[in-house]
């Protein structure tokens, strides 16, 4: 894959939503045997059904034409909206796609007016938490969980968007687990 190839795009072809799903599915199996699925439906639907256009929005990362990420920020209220779905393929790791990803995410978040950003990942997911610090999320409370079909340390860290940092250091993701 190549890195001068690696982009960013709006998810607004057909397929993207599918392929989130898939991937997710696919991936968290293979890496970490979760069974995220049924929470990942939930939330694309969710997306699809109530998404309003300049408050909510979903990118792909491409690399060469082809899908590699996906990131989504949705509102949870008029002030606050949330990152969901990050994730980066195995193959695609290590073009700064992750942090160009997470970036995308809080400039949209600030721009369309919200005053903070959360987000819900778990703790075995170092590399994605990596990136999260770095755009300067801070972490707000922990809770087990068996979403997908284990106890797993789920984390909610918070990010005002007032002091958000554009850029992040790392780039390592898995993902944060379908939040």
């Amino acid at each position: 894959m190549s890195e001068s190839n690696a982009a960013i795009r709006p998810l607004d072809q057909p397929g993207d939503l599918g392929w989130v799903l898939k991937v997710h599915g696919e991936l968290y199996a293979r890496e970490y045997g979760w069974s995220v699925e049924a929470v990942t439906a939930r939330i694309l639907a969710d997306f699809a059904e109530k998404r309003r256009p300049g408050r909510d929005a979903g990118w792909i990362a491409e690399i060469d034409g082809q899908r590699v990420g996906s990131i989504f920020c949705v509102a949870v209220d008029e002030q606050t909206a949330q990152l969901r779905l990050l994730l980066l393929e195995p193959a695609a790791r290590g073009h700064q796609l992750g942090r160009r990803m997470v970036s995308q995410c809080v400039d949209f978040a600030r721009k369309a007016g919200y005053r903070e950003l959360r987000l819900w990942t778990n703790e075995p997911l170092a590399a994605a938490r990596k990136l999260y610090l770095g755009a300067g999320f801070r972490l707000a409370g922990e809770s087990t969980h068996t979403d997908f079909g284990i106890e797993l340390l789920g984390q909610d860290y918070r990010l005002e968007l007032s002091d958000a940092r554009a850029t992040s250091p790392g780039e390592e993701v898995p993902a944060g687990g379908p939040a």
